[in-house]
């Protein structure tokens, strides 16, 4: 059997490993912003591994500015609930299949940019970019980041 097959994991729970992650979908004018994974070779969002005793939603700021340099506000605000604090909601949450017997269940936000300027963190990304809608068809890009990126972009009309 596929060692990446998702079925799998559910089966094998003790066989895999799993780390939470938070991904955000940043939108400026219109465009979402993609960078190059100098690693992975492909585009993608930024976004990285939750630190320990980190709450998700700072984790989806903290990587943004640490990877893009902008500084952003999420979409989604948290609110008091009596003396609890409901958190900011994540678009979704998506179990991502990275490797033989390791998957991430990633958070993913959308945000919009309120600060700072891009500039990619070069350890990371080869490259920075703004795609619009229609730029999100390039088939390089994978389905669930050009979705997903559409979808942010429809959430800040």
């Amino acid at each position: 059997m596929d060692e990446t097959d998702p079925t799998r994991a559910a089966q094998e729970p003790g066989q895999i490993t799993r780390d939470f992650a938070a991904t955000t979908f940043v939108v400026h004018e219109q465009r979402t912003l993609l960078l190059h994974h100098r690693k992975l070779g492909r585009w993608l969002p930024p976004g990285g591994h939750i630190d320990p005793n980190e709450l998700p939603d700072q984790a989806a700021i903290r990587e943004v500015r640490e990877e893009s340099g902008l500084e952003v506000e999420l979409l989604a605000q948290g609110s008091a609930l009596g003396e609890v604090r409901m958190l900011p909601q994540p678009y979704c949450i998506l179990l991502e299949t990275i490797g033989p017997g390791h998957q991430h269940i990633d958070l993913i936000y959308f945000a919009r940019v309120c600060g700072g300027s891009l500039a990619h963190a070069e350890r990371e990304a080869r490259e920075a970019r703004w795609f619009s809608w229609g730029e999100l068809a390039d088939l390089t890009i994978a389905e669930d980041i050009r979705e997903l990126g559409r979808r942010a972009i429809e959430s800040c009309r």
